[in-house]
């Protein structure tokens, strides 16, 4: 199958489809961290998602044609129900709730255009937010724990609830009946402040400025990756 993975630099789906034996590609405006730019589409997502011909980082041109099956991960800054009082008149400044709001309907537009694209199966992904409402609530919620081998496995054995809207795809089956994690906590001591560890600081240990905390939490985990390709790589 030819398929498009929409605003990974990532690049751990793409990764996951190309094991596969899929002509699987990456797209986004960032250069990718997870080493294939051969199969990278560095640009426009949207542009790229009208297939015909596509340019990879290595200069290659690759005849697409179409699409067959749509994978995107659009942007959540504005999307997803963090920073409410951002969005609030009674707490913020109204010029700051305006533009605020101003981004948050063009996200909105960008996320549905995906939705609304030319492709025959589609996934779209992003974590509980205002597309629940303004759209329609997402056909299934997982979390990465549901795709673990064991609880000992670091990279996907814990929580994080994560969105899918799909266009003529199967929901995605759970892996294992593993309990829920339980929370970790920043700890002073013996005393801890309360304050859960995020997954991509206290599972993957990345602590280095807000852009790589930020590219962390994007991040697919594999395990969901891997649940993917193998659920939805059937013609």
């Amino acid at each position: 199958m030819k398929v498009l993975v929409a605003c990974e630099e990532s690049q751990e789906v793409f990764k996951a489809f190309r094991a596969k034996g899929h002509e699987a590609y990456s797209c986004d405006i960032q250069e990718p961290s997870g080493g294939h730019p051969e199969w990278h589409i560095l640009g426009d997502a949207l542009k790229a998602l009208r297939g015909g011909q596509v340019v990879t980082m290595d200069g290659v041109t690759h005849d697409i044609g179409k699409w067959d099956l749509l994978i995107a991960h659009p942007p959540c800054t504005y999307l997803s129900n963090a920073a409410t009082r951002a969005y609030s008149l009674r707490v913020t400044p109204a010029e700051k709730v305006v533009a605020r709001w101003a981004k948050r309907v063009e996200a909105a537009i960008f996320f549905m255009q995906f939705m609304l694209a030319d492709v025959p199966r589609i996934a779209v992904e992003n974590p509980v937010g205002i597309m629940n409402t303004a759209y329609r609530k997402a056909d299934q919620i997982i979390h990465p724990y549901y795709f673990a081998e064991s609880e000992s496995d670091e990279e996907n054995y814990h929580t994080k609830r994560t969105c899918l809207w799909l266009k003529n795809l199967p929901l995605l089956k759970k892996k294992n009946d593993l309990p829920r994690p339980k929370p970790r906590y920043f700890c002073q001591g013996e005393k801890c402040k309360g304050k859960p560890i995020a997954w991509c600081e206290g599972i993957r240990g990345i602590t280095n400025g807000q852009e790589g905390r930020a590219k962390a939490r994007s991040k697919t985990a594999p395990g969901i990756a891997k649940a993917m390709s193998e659920q939805w790589g059937k013609k």
